[in-house]
């Protein structure tokens, strides 16, 4: 059965996150974005752990994927979590995040415990923790062999295992001994596959994309798309271990420029540049002489072992997507996508063909009679992000990257159509 699986976000307990983050609320956005399983977020939080309890219940027993109490169970919720580790390693400080999922309910409490009596869980959603990443990881398989761990958004320069800021240069040195334990990476949203397609230590691993939404919108920017025989942790655990093929249908994309991270650049100065003009001026912003933050595109290209364009054998495909309400919002010429006229048409194209992912990726835009339901310049918008035929200027130094669908002379021509 085909399952799309947003794995990591958080909730409303983690720092800069929107208080709308229920459970209640994310089973329902989940419904109308087409997100199948989806994680609970900040399983470490006490707080939000305490509303799991209360408020999900497995499917049924063994299953270790849980519902709404009282609810059809469309939506499933996979617990998940993601760490903050900030250690001292070969004489350099360290910053990664990593993602946890546990198999139940009952090993999130034994890890919980531990965690609480040696570190601080809680103060924020996601918690720091002073602990290595190979410790960490033998601690989750010590509590129970099922927990799944994997390095969130490889790339992103501050947090993450291939950092430029704080990161390693090989998943060997981050995790050690514990690096056969590792079965999977994030993307993130600065990255795609095709990127890191060209580093040959990741071909045996499992690519993932989740969204890390830290609001309600952002849920399924990126997801997975699973072919699972049985709807089940064991199932979904077993699938990313052996990285099975026939079971990875591909990954949802955001388009990696879009991502706040992309470029090299310095946001201050409003500056930045492709990783071949930070190595001209030798990392160094030409406006303010400051380091420049350095991003994904040039990370990748300093690890890379392989060419631009490399496909090794056995990827798995993968469809770059900008969110419906985004499209609306452009074609309405409102800026924002959470205005009432954009969400009013929003609502409206998801109670005609139940959900933003079906329309985005499954909607036959040559069907008769289509631009009688929707409106035809969507239309035009929705086949454009597919075939990426996409303005964009990329994102940079915590900036998100500028996604524009109509050139200026169209936006003009439509806005006088509207007259």
């Amino acid at each position: 059965m085909r399952q799309i699986l947003d794995l990591h976000l958080h909730s409303r307990y983690s720092r800069a996150c929107s208080p709308q983050l229920t459970l209640a609320n994310l089973d329902r956005v989940g419904r109308a974005k087409g997100v199948d399983i989806i994680a609970t977020g900040d399983f470490t939080y006490p707080d939000w752990f305490s509303s799991i309890e209360t408020e999900l219940e497995e499917i049924n027993t063994g299953v270790g994927l849980y519902k709404l109490k009282n609810s059809d169970g469309k939506i499933k919720f996979i617990l998940s979590t993601e760490v903050a580790l900030i250690y001292k390693d070969n004489e350099r400080v360290r910053r990664i995040h990593l993602v946890i999922h546990a198999p139940n309910r009952a090993a999130v409490k034994k890890l919980n415990t531990y965690l609480d009596a040696h570190y601080n869980i809680r103060s924020d959603g996601r918690p720091i923790l002073g602990i290595k990443a190979p410790e960490l990881v033998k601690l989750c398989l010590s509590i129970d062999p099922k927990f799944l761990i994997y390095p969130a958004h490889i790339w992103t320069p501050w947090f993450s295992v291939f950092g430029s800021k704080s990161g390693f240069d090989t998943l060997e040195e981050c995790f050690k001994e514990q690096t056969k334990n590792i079965y999977a990476y994030e993307t993130g949203l600065s990255s795609d596959p095709v990127m890191n397609w060209r580093l040959s230590a990741l071909d045996n691993l499992t690519c993932l994309s989740n969204s890390d939404a830290h609001s309600l919108d952002n849920i399924g920017r990126e997801a997975n798309i699973f072919e699972l025989k049985e709807i089940s942790y064991p199932e979904i655990y077993r699938v990313i271990k052996e990285k099975d093929l026939a079971a990875l249908k591909g990954t949802i994309e955001f388009y990696p420029e879009e991502g706040m991270y992309h470029f090299d650049g310095h946001r201050d100065c409003n500056f930045s540049c492709l990783p071949e003009l930070s190595r001209k001026n030798k990392n160094i912003c030409p406006i303010c002489k400051k380091p420049l933050v350095i991003g994904v595109l040039n990370r990748v290209e300093e690890l890379a072992d392989r060419p631009e364009g490399f496909t090794p054998v056995g990827a798995v495909g993968f469809k770059k997507l900008v969110e419906l309400d985004k499209i609306i919002a452009e074609v309405l010429g409102i800026k924002s996508r959470k205005s009432k006229n954009v969400q009013l048409e929003y609502n409206q194209l998801i109670k005609q063909f139940g959900s933003e992912l079906s329309i985005l990726l499954d909607l036959d835009l040559s069907l008769t009679g289509l631009e009688e339901k929707i409106d035809s310049r969507i239309l035009e918008g929705i086949k454009r992000v597919r075939e990426g035929r996409l303005i964009i200027k990329p994102g940079f130094d915590g900036r998100y990257g500028e996604v524009k669908i109509f050139s200026t002379p169209e936006e003009s021509k439509r806005q006088q159509s509207l007259l």
